[in-house]
């Protein structure tokens, strides 16, 4: 079956069929490290970074490259306002980034050029933009002039006129045109700079992924290109100007766009008190699990809205997967079975039907809704070790491709205090066999108040985990 996305170029699903026979070159547009990254941001990582991990299950060979801005009005507005140098700034943030992917379990792409490692080769784009007849310099600024490229406006489904009278553009006196957007911007008193054939000065946010994207996956035409919705106007229409004015080729055959994130309804923002980072969540709900959850109930390209009421729908979530991990590595470890080779039909059937929502533009929510078919029908099979064994196989499969860090021990927790919580299960396991049920009950309350719940099994054996 063919893996189909939703295009946004076309604003149709098509089938996926990348350039080269079984190699996909995707590049996303990542973070400006200018402040922490919010869980906005964690959608965008995590989504990407789960169809990567996707499409090589899938056997494609995928080259990932994810930028970082480091060198962007907001950058230096920020340090300047902090009255720190602007490189403090960003070398601070980088480190939180990836802080936060590594909480998140999220692995860093192939690249992840910064934008300030590249300054030559934008330079060189620039130069080629302007001997094309595509850009011009005005006052140590270098423009792109927008009604030179025909067929800008494709990606948004916007004319220019339509542009001109709907959008909020920036007015400048030495621009030819208002929808004419910055290549190069020149320095500005106290602001960093690099020395061009126009003066000293600094690239424009959208020259970057333009030639970085290309510049790291090694070709003029991406695969795929993705980003957040906000960003298809003007950033990537942006980008598709300039590449393909410069090469004359298609920038991106696909455009993939994630849906935004609200809070309780309203948009993030520090103004409104709901500014949720990546670190804040963390603090608070400690699995970076439930939030990967969240994200997987709905479809990338929806927007979604973050609850706290949608957090505990998804720890409940979480708790069916660990309570059935933990009953099936248990009952595997105490019986020593091993999975008959042949695979069960019924299993089969659902991990089929998981693959098939995914390659159906990637959508999670129909193929987490298998994931809790597959975890219902183990539960009705509990006394059936061929059956809990190869489902535990599959169950854990599955959970992989969607990043779920789900290691036994980790949800068991591998503490000091193991030891002593497996002592007291034990005993309490001696106890109830000499039926001394009270003090049974007393060691099963004392783990409660470590936060230990106890699953009894009708065989008399007792698996334990961490409360969420």
């Amino acid at each position: 079956m063919p893996i189909r996305i939703y295009n946004s170029l076309g604003r149709k699903k098509e089938e996926f069929i990348p350039l080269n026979p079984g190699i996909v070159n995707i590049y996303t547009c990542g973070v400006t490290v200018y402040d922490e990254s919010h869980i906005g941001h964690a959608r965008s990582l995590y989504i990407f970074d789960l169809m990567r991990r996707y499409l090589q299950y899938r056997g494609f060979k995928v080259n990932f490259v994810r930028n970082i801005t480091d060198i962007d009005d907001k950058i230096i507005n920020r340090a300047n306002g902090l009255k720190i140098n602007w490189k403090e700034l960003v070398a601070q943030y980088i480190a939180r980034y990836y802080e936060d992917l590594e909480k998140l379990g999220i692995e860093k792409a192939d690249f992840e050029p910064r934008a300030t490692e590249n300054i030559p080769e934008m330079i060189k784009y620039i130069q080629v933009l302007i001997e094309k007849g595509f850009a011009y310099e005005s006052g140590g600024d270098v423009y792109f002039e927008v009604r030179k490229f025909p067929a800008y406006g494709k990606l948004s489904g916007q004319s220019i006129d339509e542009m001109e009278s709907g959008v909020r553009i920036e007015p400048s006196e030495r621009k030819k045109d208002p929808l004419d957007f910055a290549l190069w911007k020149a320095s500005k008193p106290n602001e960093p700079w690099w020395d061009s054939p126009w003066g000293k000065g600094r690239p424009g946010w959208h020259i970057e992924c333009s030639v970085m994207s290309q510049k790291f996956l090694k070709t003029d035409t991406l695969d795929i290109h993705a980003g957040g919705r906000d960003l298809i106007f003007p950033h990537h229409e942006n980008e598709i100007a300039q590449a393909e004015a410069l090469t004359g080729r298609t920038f991106a055959r696909y455009w993939i766009h994630h849906g935004l994130l609200t809070i309780n309804g309203q948009k993030m923002a520090k103004s409104q008190g709901n500014f949720v980072t990546i670190k804040d969540f963390m603090a608070k709900y400690k699995y970076a699990d439930l939030l990967k959850l969240f994200f997987l109930s709905a479809h990338y390209a929806h927007p979604i809205d973050y609850t706290v009421e949608k957090i505990e729908e998804a720890k409940q979530a979480l708790e069916r997967i660990s309570i059935l991990l933990n009953k099936i590595e248990e009952t595997t470890r105490l019986r020593g079975h091993q999975p008959a080779a042949k695979g069960i039909k019924e299993i089969e059937e659902l991990k089929g039907k998981f693959i098939a929502a995914m390659d159906d533009d990637f959508n999670t929510a129909e193929a987490l809704a298998v994931v809790f078919e597959l975890i219902n029908l183990t539960n009705r099979h509990i006394a059936d070790m061929d059956f809990v064994s190869q489902a535990g196989q599959r169950l854990k499969e599955l959970l992989a491709l969607f990043g779920l860090n789900l290691d036994f021990n980790k949800l068991r927790g591998a503490d000091d205090d193991t030891r002593l919580i497996h002592d007291l299960v034990e005993k309490r396991i001696m106890l109830k066999k000499e039926k001394k049920f009270s003090e049974a009950d007393k060691i099963r309350a004392e783990l409660e108040a470590m936060g230990i719940i106890l699953e009894d099994a009708k065989d008399g054996n007792t698996t334990w985990r961490r409360r969420l």
